[in-house]
């Protein structure tokens, strides 16, 4: 197990490398838009660009980032976003709280509300509950995320009244004002995530309870509602886990938009600001930090096989075991 997952470490450290090598060599190919900056900061950005070398060639340029990079953690400096040579470091992390805030909660909301509703259709199968979940995943999986989004803000937020029409930024996190401004872009992020584990655990979970260990355990004295719990529950989850991390990158992704609509200062937001705006530094921060999450994700979700099933081995544990 071991060896596999620092297999699967050095292979995710060398996708990295190339993604981070192909995004860095593109954008460096791109008209720099600092050389037309103008005003009293002529003399700053012409030392900064000279201790980043961006008068010298390209691989040379990508030795001095990543130096800066593993030896300082240093990413660039902004040009067109933020404070005027701003470290792109200080800017991201200034945004990151608003992402990880509306996401988090996203996934909270959408991971148990799509697994009950998903049970309730699988145990009521081609019953009234059933056909009633069905016609709602296929409405939610149907419409995009945004289109949600316009939604909310009309009907909640402006005729309704009941929720702020967009974000309210600030420091205080864990207060009523500012989860009542992120309700609506929560719900818009986790209508999709609902629907597609609410069809996944009905389809997984209505093949467990047809299965033959299912009668035995019936046999054996279990009630229904035990054998399900159990058993069939359980093993549903097994396929159900990468699509669970799945849905976690798809919500971070889908936040981009998201963001856009109700002005969250959040990290999906300032990605589309960074490429409208030609800031080259901050665009390739954020691109890897994405790449690298959803990297880790799919590294999660193969181990976390092993972890739900532990008949499930990896990287050839069970030939070493015969």
């Amino acid at each position: 197990m071991l060896k596999y997952v620092l297999k699967r470490i050095a292979l995710m450290i060398l996708s990295l490398f190339i993604i981070m090598t192909m995004l860095f060599v593109l954008i460096r190919l791109l008209p720099n838009p600092v050389e037309a900056v103008q005003g009293g900061y002529d003399r700053a950005l012409r030392d900064m660009r000279e201790a980043w070398g961006y008068n010298k060639p390209v691989m040379v340029q990508y030795a001095i980032f990543l130096r800066n990079v593993f030896t300082r953690w240093d990413w660039g400096f902004c040009t067109t976003m933020g404070t005027f040579l701003q470290p792109v470091t200080t800017y991201i992390v200034g945004k990151l709280p608003a992402t990880v805030y509306i996401n988090v909660f996203s996934v909270l909301f959408s991971l148990p509300v799509g697994i009950t509703f998903g049970i309730i259709a699988a145990v009521n199968k081609n019953k009234w509950p059933d056909h009633v979940i069905q016609f709602f995943i296929m409405l939610f999986i149907s419409v995009p995320s945004f289109v949600y989004a316009f939604f909310l803000q009309y009907f909640v937020g402006y005729r309704l009244n009941l929720c702020p029409l967009i974000f309210k930024d600030g420091t205080d996190w864990f207060t009523w004002p500012m989860f009542h401004s992120a309700i609506m872009p929560v719900l818009a992020l986790s209508f999709g995530p609902v629907a597609g584990n609410m069809r996944l655990i009905r389809a997984e979970l209505t093949e467990q309870l047809t299965s033959e260990y299912m009668l035995l355990a019936r046999a054996k004295g279990l009630t229904r509602m035990q054998a399900t719990v159990r058993h069939a529950f359980r093993n549903s989850m097994v396929p159900l886990m990468p699509s669970f991390l799945g849905d976690f990158i798809g919500i971070l992704g889908g936040s981009m938009i998201i963001e856009q609509i109700f002005a969250v200062p959040g990290i999906g937001k300032t990605y589309v600001m960074s490429i409208a705006l030609k800031d080259y530094s901050v665009f390739m921060a954020i691109s890897m930090f994405y790449v690298a999450i959803g990297l880790a994700a799919g590294i999660v979700s193969d181990l976390s096989y092993g972890f739900i099933d532990p008949r499930i081995r990896m990287g050839g544990d069970r030939k070493n075991e015969l």
